[in-house]
């Protein structure tokens, strides 16, 4: 009985042994890149365990500026110590007197460090080249002058730009056939996720030493700099945006209190985004549950007045504009007395300069009973409720889009709507279902400035590799579809130069600008209240200078009160900015 016990004991044990044994094989040989499913790299964790590092750059791609400059990070040239200094004497004099950091400071930041630090750090001591080719000079083991990338505290337009986040299991979803790190970064939103597959990163660039069981050197005081060596990776994602530009338009965005909406500002040569601010900013603290992550400028939103654009279009091509034909402005839209604004009897051109309410809804009814598509088949042709943002076929992805998270516009949601003779007089004002973004709406503006052309708007030009050659070009584009006539863009072009001319036009704070202005405004009604007052989305969105087009600007407050504005002083000051600008002055 005891042997046929030890023996039991004995195959019991040996089958302990061999599974320890596999699990070992399946540890140190089989799975020590992808082990877990977490996909742990045991390579990686064991060397990490004794080894520290500083992080050069983490090997994501970058975002620049239409000129070339970083935008979300900055190269600076730091200096950066390591710990293993407090252990050795090394010439800490020298170094304060390149640098200008007393001795004292630079070695009370040594005694505490427990890892690798640039000084300053997160707020960087920035060195010159001269400083930093003297310091590298005198090949102190443990201190280097190198330039580091940083991500920046205040990213411009971070909205558009997006942001990234570590998500191991969105990681595997999107890329199921690469091996990556479980601390990959992934574009969460913006640009960052609709170029992420191009910015993922070949590998960090690093500085490395080996270190025992207290820290200590363990291979002398060798530190390795560690690079992927790559000379094409990481890329470069060259947006269209002008970082100046922007940040000017940020300060005249908060100067103006615009707490919910901000600007759009499109550069008419190439069409494509110069600036774009977006409000509520991003919270920094809570960013992924915060309302400030929706870029407002590509969400739909009421568009009120300015719609009546569209109506005027489609008017003109059925010659319901006539010059002898008058509208009844002493009335409102249904009919009853208007006190507010009461403008009599006014002509076509007067009715719009003056946003009479009265006549675009009969006019939109009119149009309606001609065919019920006709709001929509204009508004399309003013490319208003499709999708703008640049679109097409890229490597091995179909039509990709730049602006993966841009709404759509609309006039109406049902048929039922659409045949409904009061419902498309509202409709003709930008009230009812009638839908926009502001870049759809600064693109409508592009579109008649431009003779009738539709083009798909650019929030990126080109793809670079690391060594500045070119990846991949986003070339201009026309949208597909009909468009409207040269001859009807001419007639728009006037009307909208009326709004700003006309001694009672609703854009004559814009006459004396330095920029001839062309365009429209808009109050719309959003059915929301707040301490019982009802709440607008406030519009100007046009086109300068007149005669020669240069920059089509949309500047929108939603969700404000009667009596709050800002988007009329915003968009002067903008246009200042820019003949400023464009005329060397300060």
């Amino acid at each position: 009985m005891w042997r046929r016990r030890a023996i039991g004991w004995l195959i019991i044990s040996f089958a302990g042994l061999l599974l320890l044994l596999g699990r070992l094989i399946q540890i140190q040989l089989i799975d020590t890149e992808t082990f877990s499913k977490h996909n742990v790299n045991l390579l990686e964790e064991s060397v990490r365990q004794r080894t520290q590092e500083l992080v050069i750059d983490n090997g994501r791609g970058n975002f620049l500026d239409r000129n070339g400059t970083m935008l979300t990070h900055k190269k600076v040239s730091v200096l950066v110590l390591f710990p293993f200094l407090k252990k050795i004497e090394w010439d800490a004099e020298k170094v304060s007197n390149i640098s200008g950091i007393p001795v004292h400071v630079l070695k009370q930041a040594v005694e505490v460090a427990e890892k690798p630090f640039a000084y300053g750090d997160p707020e960087p001591y920035e060195l010159t080249t001269t400083q930093r080719d003297r310091i590298n000079r005198l090949k102190i083991p443990g201190v280097f002058a190198i330039e580091k990338k940083f991500e920046r505290s205040d990213v411009p337009a971070e909205q558009l730009i997006g942001l990234t986040g570590e998500n191991p299991k969105e990681l595997k979803k999107r890329y199921p056939n690469k091996e990556l790190s479980e601390k990959t970064l992934l574009g969460v939103s913006g640009l960052e996720e609709s170029f992420d597959e191009f910015l993922l990163p070949e590998g960090k660039s690093k500085l490395v030493y080996h270190v025992d069981g207290g820290g200590a050197p363990l291979f002398g005081i060798n530190v390795k700099y560690v690079d992927p060596a790559n000379p094409f990776y990481p890329v470069n994602i060259r947006t269209t945006i002008d970082k100046t530009l922007q940040q000017n338009a940020e300060q005249l965005v908060d100067q103006y209190q615009i707490k919910k909406g901000g600007l759009v500002l499109l550069d008419m040569e190439d069409n494509s985004i110069l600036s774009l601010v977006s409000r509520p900013t991003i919270n920094k603290n809570d960013p992924y549950n915060d309302s400030g992550m929706s870029n407002m400028m590509l969400k739909q939103q009421i568009m009120g007045s300015v719609f009546k654009t569209v109506v005027a279009a489609a008017a003109i091509d059925h010659s319901l504009d006539g010059a002898n034909r008058l509208f009844d402005c002493s009335k409102k839209i249904n009919g009853k007395p208007e006190l507010k604004y009461n403008y009599g009897m006014l002509n076509f051109t007067d009715s719009f300069a003056r946003s009479c309410n009265r006549t675009f809804g009969q006019l939109a009814s009119e149009l309606q009973k001609m065919n019920p598509h006709l709001l929509e088949d204009y508004a399309n042709k003013l490319s208003l409720t499709g999708s703008v943002g640049w679109q097409g076929d890229v490597y091995h992805t179909n039509d990709f889009n730049q602006l993966a998270d841009e709404d759509k516009g609309r006039v109406f949601l049902s048929d039922e709507a659409r045949k409904d003779a009061n419902l498309a007089a509202m409709s003709g004002i930008g009230q009812n279902e009638v839908r926009a973004t502001p870049l759809a709406v600064a693109n409508m503006m592009a579109t008649i400035a431009r003779g009738g052309d539709k083009e798909m708007v650019r929030a990126v030009s080109k793809i670079e590799y690391k060594n500045g050659t070119t990846m991949i070009d986003f070339p201009k584009k026309s949208i597909k579809g009909d468009n409207i006539s040269p001859y009807t863009a001419m007639k728009l072009q006037r009307l909208l130069r009326e709004v700003v001319m006309n001694p009672n036009g609703t854009g004559r704070w814009f006459k004396d600008l330095p920029y001839t202005v062309a365009g429209k405004s808009g109050t719309a009604e959003t059915g929301k209240y707040k301490l019982g007052q009802q709440l607008h989305n406030k519009w100007f969105a046009g086109y300068f200078p007149y005669d020669h087009p240069k920059y089509v600007l949309v500047a929108v407050n939603l969700d404000v009160s009667d009596s709050e504005g800002g988007v009329n002083l915003l968009f002067a000051d903008m246009v200042k900015m820019l003949y400023q600008k464009d005329h060397g002055m300060k």
